[in-house]
């Protein structure tokens, strides 16, 4: 009998094969994996072999990742390259059987047991049951989003509860610490239901194929403009590590800069002495001033969660200068630097807070960067000067109405450096009310549409 040919690390060629396709996966979302990692990979799969899942994806996490931040987008690959099982429940292929309500009452008594494992058999039932769609045999599909909608697991909280309290005597959890636990028992679940699904589909379109285009991307690579609630609080919370990463670059680029570069004319002129050979360069020393930086943010609709979280990783930076100015508008500009405080910044009520308090909009509530840019020039033109680095946040849309460019000429007349975050594709610039290619003859306009272009962003372009 033939063996299988097999890979360097004495892997089958197939384990191989899953082992570079998570690897190649990962890169696609931006995790950086090299030769080195790949190798320590399959040397983990050879150490801890293939009996215990769990230990193997545990291994291939130690040694394939660099922070606890890419852990939720390896799981969801992890589970692609190697799955549970194949096909449906039992091995076969959707066999569209399983009774709704029934279904409902085991999912009941597993949510109340916290059974995982009876969890993620009624999550392959649920798919497989209630998720197909198609009309080829078996399926041509699988949604989770379908049999979520069908199954309606939210729906079972108040039941679950009491099935707890009967079994407990009343004794366990006060009610709302039972109501947390069970809600997170059910998002598991759903997390289960959407892994399936993902699982199926693979079967047909291919592995690589979902893993980069069905994965749910990390919290640093979502774009604002269409990230929801819970990814906007996970962005939130990846503020205070991306502000020290941040500040760490800053103080490398300080020091460089305090050594100064070399002044040409007077080494040359020192040179003189030793017959023109340059024996000690002279340099030109940086006068130890720390910048200022003035923040104009617009908060309007959905560019409000790019405003937040650069507002939010501004105030994480806030040692790194000498003085810091935000505004916030709409269509009007109030000062909002008292909400951002150094520790008085609430993460989560940071921008509904803004938007109650502060006074953004006249006699309308839509976007007017024309007026807002124009008060601000006639009423806080004292906060910019020599020293700031003004950086204006929002998408340049302009609902048809002057962009008043006269302001944006006084405003960067005024200060070091003027740069213009926006969060639209550049794609999208000058299409509609977009004022953008107007804006982006004055001030250096860029795109920002994750925190990840962000992070780069303001590494590269704030002053030392």
């Amino acid at each position: 009998m033939s063996t299988p040919a097999r890979s360097p690390a004495g892997a089958p060629a197939d384990l191989a094969d899953r082992l570079t396709g998570l690897a190649g996966a990962l890169r696609a979302h931006g995790v950086r994996i090299g030769t080195g990692e790949t190798v320590d990979a399959g040397r983990a799969v050879a150490a801890l072999g293939l009996a215990d899942r769990e230990l193997l994806r545990e291994g291939l996490a130690a040694t394939l990742l660099h922070g606890t931040g890419q852990r939720a987008v390896f799981d969801q690959v992890f589970d692609l390259y190697f799955p549970r099982g194949v096909g449906g429940p039992g091995g076969g292929a959707g066999n569209g059987s399983g009774d709704r309500d029934e279904l409902r009452d085991r999912l009941a008594a597993a949510l109340a047991d916290d059974d995982t494992a009876l969890l993620r058999q009624l999550a392959a039932e649920a798919v497989d049951g209630l998720g197909g769609y198609g009309s080829s045999p078996g399926s041509d599909g699988w949604s989770s989003y379908q049999t979520l909608d069908r199954l309606r697991p939210q729906t079972l909280l108040a039941r679950v509860r009491a099935d707890v309290r009967a079994r407990d005597g009343g004794t366990g959890f006060a009610d709302r610490l039972l109501d947390d636990e069970i809600r997170r028992r059910i998002e598991e679940f759903r997390g289960m239901v959407a892994a399936e699904a993902r699982r199926r589909v693979a079967e047909r379109r291919g592995r690589d194929h979902i893993a980069r285009r069905a994965v749910a991307p990390s919290a640093d690579r979502v774009d604002f403009l269409s990230a929801g609630r819970d990814q906007l609080a996970e962005l939130r919370r990846t503020v205070q590590p991306l502000a020290r990463k941040l500040a760490t670059r800053l103080a490398a680029r300080r020091r460089r800069a305090a050594r100064g570069t070399i002044d040409l004319r007077r080494t040359l002129r020192g040179s003189l002495s030793t017959g023109g050979v340059p024996m000690r360069p002279v340099l030109r020393r940086r006068r130890p001033v720390r910048p200022e930086l003035v923040l104009l943010c617009d908060v309007s609709g959905s560019v409000s969660g790019f405003s937040d979280f650069t507002m939010l990783l501004v105030q994480a930076l806030h040692d790194q200068f000498s003085k810091i100015r935000v505004f916030a508008f709409v269509n009007r500009i109030d000062e909002v630097t008292g909400f951002l405080e150094h520790g008085r910044a609430d993460p989560e009520g940071l921008g509904a807070r803004i938007r109650a308090e502060a006074t953004l909009t006249g006699w309308h509530g839509s976007s007017d960067y024309g007026v807002a840019l124009g008060e601000f020039a006639e009423r806080y033109g004292a906060a910019v000067g020599p020293r700031s680095t003004v950086f204006v946040l929002g998408d340049a849309r302009t609902n048809n109405l002057d962009p008043n460019l006269g302001a944006v000429r006084r405003i960067a007349g005024q200060a070091r450096r003027v740069y213009w975050l926006n969060p639209e594709p550049h794609s999208l610039w000058g299409t509609g009310d977009s004022a953008a290619p107007e804006y982006a003859q004055l001030v250096e306009m860029h795109e920002c549409r994750t925190a990840r272009q962000l992070g780069a962003l303001i590494a590269r372009l704030l002053p030392v």
